[in-house]
């Protein structure tokens, strides 16, 4: 079976209980927090290794260290073969440091797009512009709204109801 399926299984395994799930979400987030410190510490170092090699480089167990790599693949310049990963299997975490900024945000995961390793990474300015244009892609924007009466918004000069609201 391949880890990320292994992962899966084990993270997302309701007959655990709510209680037990919650304890192990709490101590992968603390663990993706650590290892997050870590790479921003050195964000332009290219880190690459097997996946039992990264998963001891940052003291953290085989499954825990793919969970962190199913996290992150959106994120990197070139993506591992997250699906058919084995412990053996070479991959990377070259990173996009904007793009990873921003799926942090989308991910609601303000305990990592908060870390003040960032600081030297991107600017504040920088850091507020990502986080509005995330926030703003996610947000439906309706057009206003159209009355029969209105002038067409098609530019006939005629009002809507005899033009365009006619179909």
């Amino acid at each position: 079976m391949a880890l990320l399926d292994q992962w899966k299984e084990v993270a997302y395994n309701e007959s655990l209980g709510r209680e037990k799930l919650q304890e192990l979400w709490a101590a992968y987030f603390q663990k993706e927090k650590e290892i997050y410190q870590k790479l921003l510490k050195e964000p332009d170092q290219a880190v690459k290794g097997t996946v039992k090699e990264l998963a001891d480089r940052f003291e953290v167990p085989v499954l825990t260290m793919t969970g962190f790599l199913d996290g992150i693949n959106d994120s990197l310049v070139e993506k591992n073969p997250i699906e058919e990963m084995e412990e053996d299997t070479e991959v990377n975490l070259i990173f996009d440091k904007e793009l990873l900024y921003k799926n942090m945000v989308a991910a609601d995961a303000d305990w990592l797009y908060n870390l003040e390793e960032w600081g030297p990474v991107l600017d504040e300015e920088t850091r507020k512009a990502l986080y509005k244009e995330q926030k703003s892609s996610t947000t439906i924007v309706k057009g206003k709204k159209v009355y029969p009466n209105d002038p067409c918004p098609c530019g006939s000069g005629k009002k809507y109801k005899k033009c365009c609201g006619r179909k």
